[in-house]
């Protein structure tokens, strides 16, 4: 079995939005209109869909775009951004701040992961000339819809979730336990993802990291350098991750393989994980064993 990363189509029937999935708001009197300054950004599961809601002091932002794009571009600089998930949702706000006066984020983290179905991070992408951009990486391409409420001036935007998911385990670095030399060293937590693809929901929760809360709790992901994973595949009770990036231990002996095992390996279907760089190569390509790439060597 393979299993790619595509971005899946648009679905037929949408909560609210046109059959593109972009929905503009024109501005009234823009040119007039103060600047908003974001203050929060929370999500949580509704029945049958995500809501995903941008807090902000002042007036509703005068202009809002939120649009489905193959890739996610920092304001400015130019540069991908990356975010993980199916499908890359863009929401911009004209006439809007993220910070204060002394250059200072006032909405908490500019890079968040949640345990929902739908939405698995929120990252921002620009903060810049008054335009405030944000990329929601999601689980699947599906209809949304956005609105305004007041008091507090609130953005919502309603992800729809028409799927069934199954919750499996994701492992993260557990430091106390780490710097204790205390093991184990992996702490699991779970996610919920969209059968039948669950090893691949699985690495991709894994990719976007531990929660605000379980970072409180002092879990970490491990990269080791790594972007992502452009393949994963699974036959004959090896799966076999290929990653992205430049992949390095950096000398530690504990690496984003340690992470990935446990992750796979709580499937009756994977025995064996072989890992390999952006370049293809692993130390064991063939037979029944674990493999890293010799970069993940400490």
């Amino acid at each position: 079995m393979i299993i790619m990363l595509p971005i899946r189509p648009l679905i037929a029937t949408a909560v609210a939005a046109s059959a593109t999935g972009l929905l503009a708001v024109p501005a009234q009197a823009a040119q007039q209109a103060a600047i908003s300054t974001l203050v929060n950004i929370r999500a949580a599961h509704h029945y049958g869909l995500d809501r995903l809601v941008f807090e902000f002091r002042g007036q509703v932002p005068a202009q809002r775009d939120v649009r489905y794009v193959s890739k996610l571009i920092a304001d400015g600089s130019g540069h991908t951004v990356n975010a993980v998930g199916s499908a890359l949702l863009q929401v911009r706000f004209s006439h809007a701040d993220g910070h204060d006066g002394r250059g200072n984020v006032t909405y908490g983290t500019t890079r968040r992961t949640y345990a929902l179905p739908g939405v698995l991070q929120v990252v921002n992408t620009g903060d810049f000339e008054a335009t405030l951009t944000f990329g929601v990486g999601l689980a699947k391409r599906v209809p949304f819809r956005v609105y305004t409420l007041a008091r507090p001036s609130r953005v919502v935007v309603d992800i729809a979730t028409p799927y069934r998911t199954v919750p499996v385990r994701d492992y993260f670095l557990n430091t106390a336990n780490y710097n204790l030399g205390r093991r184990p060293y992996t702490t699991a937590v779970q996610r919920p993802v969209i059968p039948p693809a669950t090893s691949f929901g699985a690495l991709q929760r894994l990719f976007a990291g531990p929660t605000q809360a379980e970072q409180a709790q002092g879990l970490r992901f491990v990269s080791s350098k790594a972007t992502g994973f452009s393949k994963l595949t699974v036959k004959n009770g090896i799966v076999r991750v290929y990653l992205t990036g430049p992949v390095t231990s950096g000398g530690s002996t504990f690496t984003i393989a340690n992470l990935i095992r446990p992750t796979l390996k709580q499937f009756p279907s994977i025995k064996w994980v072989k890992i390999y760089d952006a370049a293809g190569r692993t130390e064991h390509p063939t037979g029944p064993s674990d493999s890293i790439p010799r970069s993940l060597e400490p």
